[in-house]
């Protein structure tokens, strides 16, 4: 088989559909639950089957994609009639990120048809993005079914597996990545504007797929709380879930699971008092509960704040991205969960398109959504440029970091997303991709340092010195006086001796020039002084997180960054650091 022409695209576009008729929906409470531990099944199934030919997989979702699109504007334009092979298309199609896509998303938002696709967007996935531009990504119906949920329900189904109470109830699960029923934006052109996990799966006849929490009395919060803030929208939810069985949180973003024992230590008296009385934000609600207002109160005593197995006995699982910073603090926010409580693994992905499922117990890399998206990768270590060579799915190199560009059937073609990845292994044939960092550089004196380089010298200064840290952010000094350097703030957990920041720093500095030869050579030459590190209070990056919140972000978008040069972590360091 030459991997490098199309295999037949028919044969796939049966089997979607006849997966999809066999999942048809019953409408009970039970049967929808039963029917998503089977959906999740059988679609786990299909990607572990996938995952031994993925030139095969890879050739027939991308013919599926051109085919389904020659016909629309950009497919005409860029001869898709006579794109037979992956190498056709590589020459017809150059690698643009978002903003270059820009002339088709306009037409598209104006009102135009076919432009990027044959069919129609119903809304378009936002997402502030590494340069902060809002993304403005179209969605499909036929996206939605093809690509993006058969990804989702096999991404959820190992957490499911391991821990079938996740849909033994309703209220089993709280779920604080999705609500689909907070406000939503609009693009110019008045099209809903939402992060992934604001949509609503009901409208496009997948009443399946709203599961996980999302039927839990606090998935749709009564009508007098639709204009409330996202802050005030996490205390209601996690005020309703305190009177529930829950066995596992759906955090999705690891910095929602790391302020969930943080709200729990500024909230629980005003919830153990709005148990007592029965009301919800303040106004009467349901039947008081003043024994299970003075468990949670007995608890508070007991540990000066209550943990999250404190409310809820069962609690098994917290669903969160386990890479990047959240290498650092996950362990340390799991034991805060309590002793029982595991952190899983949860989908990798953008708003462009799926990336990574768990399909087993690997603790920070999943296997590439190969059926869901046409995937190419660019060395990490060049630019992203239109003619950049890239290598195929089968093509990568185990150990070696890769920008990703994705192509899909929703109207996506070579979209690079400015994300770094790294190939930790293989599963059968499939790369096992692990989320570094944003593509993006910090540069004083040529040296082009990455976020990804930063942070993975973090981690072995960590391991070689024995220090545990929390979080960190990192920019240029800007009060440094003659030659440039770089600084650090980083979260120690404990106190830390000047001698241990010093030991710390110099290590940092030698593990950074291990990373990144920009670095080394910079301060080989003497163009960079040695960087400094700033310790901070773990707290402060919670704090920054609150007051993102509170001022309008919803949870899912304020996400960990390295590279922070206006993070509020920086306004007042020396009233932070640890004594």
């Amino acid at each position: 088989m030459n991997p490098s022409r199309f295999q037949p695209f028919q044969e796939r576009d049966v089997h979607v559909q006849t997966s999809h008729a066999k999942h048809a929906a019953p409408g009970t409470p039970s049967d929808l639950r039963a029917a998503f531990r089977r959906r999740a099944r059988d679609e786990l199934a299909r990607l572990r089957e996938a995952l031994a030919d993925p030139e095969a997989v890879q050739s027939t979702v991308l013919a599926a994609a051109v085919e389904a699109n020659r016909d629309s504007a950009f497919g005409r334009s860029h001869g898709f009639s006579a794109v037979t092979s992956v190498d056709d298309y590589r020459a017809a199609v150059p690698i643009r990120v978002h903003e270059e896509f820009a002339p088709w998303l306009d037409r598209v938002i104006d009102g135009e048809s076919g432009v990027l696709s044959c069919e129609d967007p119903v809304v378009y996935f936002s997402s502030s993005g590494t340069t902060g531009v809002e993304k403005r990504i179209p969605v499909t119906v036929t996206y939605l079914k093809r690509s993006f949920l058969p990804f989702y329900f096999s991404a959820l189904a190992t957490a499911v597996e391991r821990y079938p109470g996740m849909t033994a109830a309703d209220d089993s699960v709280l779920n604080l990545w999705q609500d689909p029923f907070s406000r939503t934006g609009c693009t110019e052109g008045g099209q809903p504007h939402i992060g992934a996990s604001q949509i609503d799966f009901g409208r496009i006849g997948e009443d399946v797929a709203t599961g996980l929490g999302n039927r839990a009395p606090w998935g749709r919060l009564p009508e007098r709380f639709d204009e409330s803030d996202p802050w005030e929208r996490t205390y209601l939810r996690l005020r309703l879930a305190a009177e529930h069985d829950i066995r596992a949180v759906v955090a999705v973003n690891p910095a929602i699971a790391a302020a969930l024992p943080y709200q729990l230590g500024l909230w629980w008296q005003r919830i153990v008092k709005e148990v007592r009385d029965g009301t919800l934000g303040g106004t009467p609600f349901r039947e008081p509960a003043p024994d299970r207002a003075r468990m949670i109160e007995q608890a508070a005593r007991r540990f000066g704040v209550p943990r999250p197995c404190d409310l809820w006995p069962r609690l098994d699982a917290v669903l969160a991205w386990t890479c990047y910073t959240a290498r650092l603090y996950l362990p340390r926010v799991a034991h805060r969960y309590g002793p029982r409580v595991r952190v899983l693994p949860a989908p990798l992905g953008s708003c462009e398109g799926p990336l990574a499922a768990p399909v087993d117990r690997h603790l920070t890399a999943g296997a590439l959504a190969t059926p869901s998206c046409f995937y190419e990768f660019v060395p990490a270590e060049e630019d992203i440029r239109g003619d950049a060579g890239t290598v195929l799915a089968h093509e990568v190199e185990q150990g070696r970091d890769y920008h990703v560009v994705l192509s899909h059937i929703g109207g996506l073609y070579r979209c690079a997303t400015r994300d770094i990845v790294r190939v930790a292994g293989f599963v059968g044939r499939t790369p096992r991709i692990e989320y570094c960092g944003r593509d993006g550089t910090l540069s004083a004196a040529g040296e082009r340092l990455r976020e990804h380089e930063a942070l993975r010298a973090v981690s072995a200064a960590v391991t070689d010195t024995g220090l545990e840290v929390g979080n960190l952010a990192w920019r240029l000094d800007p009060a440094k006086a003659g030659a440039p350097s770089h600084q650090a703030a980083v979260a120690f957990h404990g106190r830390i001796t000047g001698v241990e920041r010093q030991v710390f720093t110099r290590v940092l500095d030698a593990r950074l020039a291990e990373e990144s030869a920009g670095y080394r050579r910079a301060r080989e030459q003497g163009a960079l002084d040695p960087l400094s590190v700033v310790p901070v209070k773990p707290e402060l990056f919670l704090r920054d997180w609150r007051r993102r919140v509170e001022a309008g972000e919803r949870p899912p978008r304020v996400k960990d960054r390295v590279f922070r040069s206006d993070s509020s972590i920086w306004a007042r360091p020396d009233e932070e650091q640890p004594r």
